[in-house]
């Protein structure tokens, strides 16, 4: 049986896709002020109001336990609600991380003190995480990180080294950092450990990123001998390299990896929509770049209903992450050939700016979440290809 048998046509439960509506509801009166290349930012956009408004309302660690403060449904319950996320554009990056990933994260390997403390507050859209993985001269090999945690004397760690990339870092409290605790960078999947650096700490350097498009979400991190208490490991010293290739398996296949470009490509719907928008050539286009997205977006749920069984479906979900930004990036490359080959058109400002962000920011979508390169080796592997 091919490793690709594992992935069962799904359909969402029907009580989770009741909650689209109310969603959407909510949404298109919460973004209306906000123009189509803002909105393009989405998930890596930032509000905290949004994000309380949305953890007022439950929308935040919908699938933690009620009482940790969540909404205890499953987490077919937040893939509707991220879609609606993404589909609209709202900035949603303040809580992102802290939902999809440092909550289940902790729920699964932290104390019950850990669990108290950051699980409420993170529900309530008050507590914002960053991911600390990647690092200068590690990029996508997480197994060869440096930045270490030094247990100290009296109990706690002294921790040091450098993260990179590390989104919207500036404005997070926290970070969940993976660390090396024990051995050498070449002792690989050895002696990993997971943090939580609070990020106000003495010693913590964080250094925000101007990207090409001129944003600066993208951040760098040092820490200068941080002290840090016994009480900032997560699970088992050692751990790290289970705990984070189960939390890569939630970050690489959800609807963020298929929907970054979605804001423009509805955009240039609109226009393609009107007499002087359409086109033969603009119709085909559309039918491609749908035609790739349905069945990716099945890809997606049947790896979701691994991953609420209980599953690590690790290079599936690095097939969609590889596939879905392969398609992510190809739109604005394909929107643009469209309205440029064109002869003289009145082209909407609003879109050409869209497309101007989306453009510029593109190459980053096979890099965050394991670049393409590292992810295609996986799939190689699991497919027994290499």
């Amino acid at each position: 049986m091919s490793l690709l048998d594992s992935l069962a046509l799904t359909a969402i439960p029907a009580e989770d896709e009741a909650l689209r509506a109310e969603v959407r509801d909510f949404l298109a009166e919460a973004v209306a002020g906000l123009p189509p290349h803002v909105r393009a930012r989405s998930w890596g956009g930032y509000s905290t109001d949004l994000s309380r408004a949305l953890g007022h309302r439950g929308w935040i660690g919908i699938t933690l336990p009620s009482e940790y403060g969540g909404g205890g449904r499953t987490a077919f319950a937040r893939y509707v609600l991220v879609e609606e996320f993404l589909a609209c554009g709202a900035p949603v990056g303040s809580h992102w991380i802290a939902d999809r990933q440092s909550g289940p994260l902790i729920l699964k390997y932290g104390t019950e003190a850990q669990k108290r403390y950051y699980l409420p507050r993170i529900c309530r859209g008050e507590a914002f995480f960053c991911i600390g993985m990647s690092e200068p001269g590690a990029g996508s090999d997480l197994a060869s990180v440096r930045t270490r945690a030094v247990t100290r004397e009296g109990g706690g760690f002294v921790l040091n080294g450098q993260k990179i990339w590390t989104t919207n870092a500036h404005h997070c409290q926290y970070m969940i950092a993976l660390v090396r605790t024990s051995g050498e960078a070449t002792d690989r999947h050895q002696g990993l450990s997971q943090v939580i650096v609070d990020l106000s700490l003495p010693g913590v350097t964080v250094r925000p990123i101007t990207d090409l498009s001129g944003d600066r979400h993208f951040c760098e991190v040092f820490f200068d001998n941080v002290q840090l208490p016994a009480d900032a490991l997560i699970g088992r010293e050692g751990q790290g390299w289970e705990q984070v290739t189960a939390e890569l398996a939630f970050e690489r296949s959800g609807p963020e990896r298929l929907f970054s470009s979605i804001v423009l490509f509805d955009e240039w719907l609109a226009w393609v929509r009107t007499p002087q928008g359409r086109s033969d050539a603009a119709l085909r286009l559309v039918g491609r770049i749908l035609t790739e997205l349905a069945p990716l977006r099945a890809m997606s749920v049947a790896v979701q209903d691994r991953l609420v069984r209980g599953q690590s479906p690790i290079v599936e979900a690095a097939l969609v992450k590889e596939l879905g930004t392969t398609l992510e990036q190809f739109i604005p490359a394909a929107i643009a050939d469209d309205i440029f080959s064109r002869d003289a058109v009145d082209v909407p400002a609003e879109l050409l700016r869209t497309l101007r962000y989306v453009t510029e920011v593109a190459p980053s979508y096979s890099l965050r979440g394991g670049t393409r390169d590292i992810l295609r080796g996986m799939i190689a592997r699991g497919l027994g290809l290499r």
